[in-house]
């Protein structure tokens, strides 16, 4: 009975990581398994943002339970969330419009919202560049996190609070089987655990289980280019700072009535192509996080993307960074590439597997903020089914 479990979790990123903190919070016996020695993927290269106010429909209800899940953890152990707060800038009339109406749309949510003038935009942020600047969304409880950290000290956290819970990383998980009335999980130490239910939140590894499921998913992968400025403590540009293009792609907005209607104007059509949307997130260090961009394949074809970094794309977002903000986005001290799997049609992919295997991934550029909501009603639905 050693290796049996009320629910196995196959994956610690921030997804399965939530899925094994609720199961523990619910009184499971759990186990969450990694296949690297710390998760190292979409989980740690994002930037950070906790922004319900970019979700759309149920999501955005995610969203706020994750709000208040990463509160009342950080109020128990340090996992480097800080309210600062998110802003939507607005650089031209279509822009405009959609801030208005989420504004409206928000107010109907009972969801804090304030436009700000340029002049007001300018005094709480005196680094962006006023012609870029005509008006903005501020979402002064919206959270930001250390990407690199958050799940590393969520797991101690985890592990720490709930003694029902085993975390055991550098554990590849190479077969899932339902056998009677349990599942067998096998790892790559030819180690067999049992368990009433498996959840798979495999991220972007669709090599290992279930490859012929996953071929056939339509899910496919994005690839994003990240870069890192050198520490700017002196730059005042704290909080969520997410700009026109991602106005025009957000989810929220989608839900605008002007949406529909909004063109791509000529200055932005590459920057379109290239699915470039800036973003700014200032670390506790004082260094600057910009991006990023969308480039997509299948999930079977990932090894098309490559690792390598595009200096054009690079050149192009750090180009539109120059139109928004004054400091000197050229001091670049890191750049990288992150994935995370999505479907095009769903919000997350669902699969279940003879009622006991579970398989949870594809929730896209949502996990950071959705997933400890959705993981929690996931849960819920698993083991009260």
């Amino acid at each position: 009975m050693q290796n049996h479990f009320d629910v196995i979790v196959v994956g610690a990123g921030v997804l399965g990581t939530f899925h094994a903190y609720h199961a523990a919070r619910l009184g499971k016996k759990v186990l969450l398994t990694e296949k690297d020695q710390y998760p190292t993927q979409a989980t740690v290269r994002n930037f950070g943002q906790v922004v319900p106010s970019g979700m759309g429909s149920e999501w955005f209800n995610y969203g706020l339970k994750g709000i208040s899940t990463y509160q009342q953890i950080q109020s128990e152990f340090d996992v480097s969330i800080r309210n600062n707060g998110s802003v939507y800038i607005a650089s031209d009339d279509d822009e405009l419009q959609l801030i208005h109406e989420l504004k409206k749309l928000m107010d109907s949510r009972s969801y804090e919202a304030h436009l700000l003038t340029t002049p007001q935009c300018l005094e709480k942020w005196p680094t962006l560049n006023n012609s870029y600047c005509k008006e903005a969304l501020f979402f002064p409880q919206e959270l930001s996190a250390e990407p690199e950290t958050l799940i590393h000290r969520l797991l101690i956290y985890s592990s720490q609070k709930f003694p029902n819970l085993t975390y055991r990383p550098s554990t590849t998980i190479i077969d899932c089987e339902v056998k009677g009335d349990h599942v067998v999980v096998s790892s790559h130490l030819k180690e067999k655990f049992t368990a009433d239910h498996a959840i798979i939140c495999n991220g972007g590894e669709f090599k290992l289980l279930f490859a012929d499921l996953f071929r056939s998913s339509g899910i496919i992968v994005s690839k994003l280019q990240m870069l890192r400025t050198i520490p700017m403590a002196s730059v005042p540009l704290e909080g969520n700072i997410l700009t026109g293009l991602t106005i025009r792609r957000y989810e929220s907005f989608q839900e605008c009535p002007s949406y529909a209607s909004v063109q791509t104007p000529p200055h932005l059509a590459e920057l379109k192509k290239w699915g470039i949307h800036v973003l700014f997130k200032k670390a506790i260090d004082g260094s600057i996080i910009i991006g990023d961009s969308h480039e997509y394949a299948e999930a079977h074809k990932t090894d098309d993307l490559g690792f390598s970094q595009s200096e054009y794309i690079n050149q192009l977002m750090l180009n539109e960074a120059k139109r928004i903000v004054t400091f000197d986005v050229t001091q670049i001290a890191q750049s990288w590439s992150g994935f995370y799997p999505q479907h095009n049609e769903k919000d997350i992919v669902e699969m279940d597997i003879e009622k006991r295997i579970h398989i949870r991934t594809a929730i896209g550029g949502k996990g950071m903020t959705t997933s400890a909501g959705y993981a929690e009603e996931s849960v819920a639905k698993i083991v009260n089914a």
